[in-house]
C-alpha cells in the first residue's frame, strides 16, 4: 500500500509540475493510469508535496527558483493592490513548489463578501466568478483573473477566494511540520530576499 502511494505520488508530481494540475486531480489521474483505485491507495498531500519537491530538484533545478521568484513578486503586487481585504497567499507559490505552470491563490478576508468584487470592478479588472471548496471544506466564492507576468512573459491565473473576516483565525493554523499553510504580504516579503541572493 505504501509503495502504491509513492508510485502514485511520483507520477502525480510530474503532472503537478509540468501541467499545473492541482493535487487532488493529479492523484486520481495517476491512480487511474497505474490501475490503483480506491481512496486508501491515494497518497496524502504531504507525500505528494515531497514528490513534487524531488521532481523539481531533479528536472527543474535550473529554472524553478527564478520562476518561483517571479510568481511571488506578482503575488505581492496583487496582495498590495488588494491590501484592504487582508490577502494571504497559499498554494504552490507560498509553499515554494510553483513553476510557470502554477496559478496564484490568494485568500481574501472581507467584512462584506461583495466588497472585493466591487473593488475589481472599480479597478476595471475582468474576472470570472465561480464557487470552489475552501480551506474550511465549505464552498466559497472565487474570482479568477488572468494577469500578464512580464518576468515570465506569459499570462498567469490569479484566483481570489473570498472568506469572512473571522475566518482568518483558522487560516493560520500550522501543519504537522509547524509550517503555516498561507502567509500575508509581510510573510511573503520575508521570503523574497532569500531567493534574490
Amino acid at each position: 500500500m505504501i509503495e502504491d502511494q509513492h508510485e502514485i505520488a511520483a507520477q502525480a508530481a510530474r503532472w503537478v509540475v509540468e501541467d499545473g494540475l492541482e493535487y487532488g486531480p493529479a492523484k486520481r489521474r495517476a491512480a487511474k493510469l497505474l490501475g490503483l483505485s480506491g481512496r486508501g491507495s491515494l497518497p496524502s498531500n504531504e507525500v505528494l508535496e515531497e514528490a513534487v519537491r524531488e521532481y523539481i530538484a531533479v528536472f527543474c533545478a535550473d529554472t524553478q527558483p527564478l520562476e518561483l521568484l517571479a510568481l511571488r513578486r506578482l503575488a505581492l503586487v496583487w496582495m498590495e493592490r488588494l491590501s484592504e481585504f487582508r490577502p494571504h497567499l497559499g498554494g504552490a507559490v507560498w509553499r515554494g513548489t510553483a513553476t510557470t505552470n502554477s496559478d496564484i491563490y490568494l485568500q481574501l478576508f472581507c467584512d462584506d463578501s461583495k466588497s472585493a468584487e466591487i473593488a475589481l470592478i472599480d479597478q476595471n479588472v475582468r474576472y470570472v466568478p465561480s464557487t470552489v471548496t475552501g480551506f474550511t471544506g465549505e464552498s466559497v466564492e472565487a474570482l479568477s483573473v488572468h494577469v500578464f507576468c512580464a518576468e515570465l512573459n506569459q499570462d498567469i491565473g490569479v484566483h481570489l477566494m473570498i472568506y469572512d473576516f473571522d475566518d482568518v483565525r483558522g487560516a493560520l493554523k500550522v501543519d504537522a511540520q509547524g509550517r503555516s499553510p498561507r502567509g500575508d504580504a509581510r510573510a511573503l516579503r520575508r521570503l523574497l530576499p532569500r531567493e534574490s541572493s
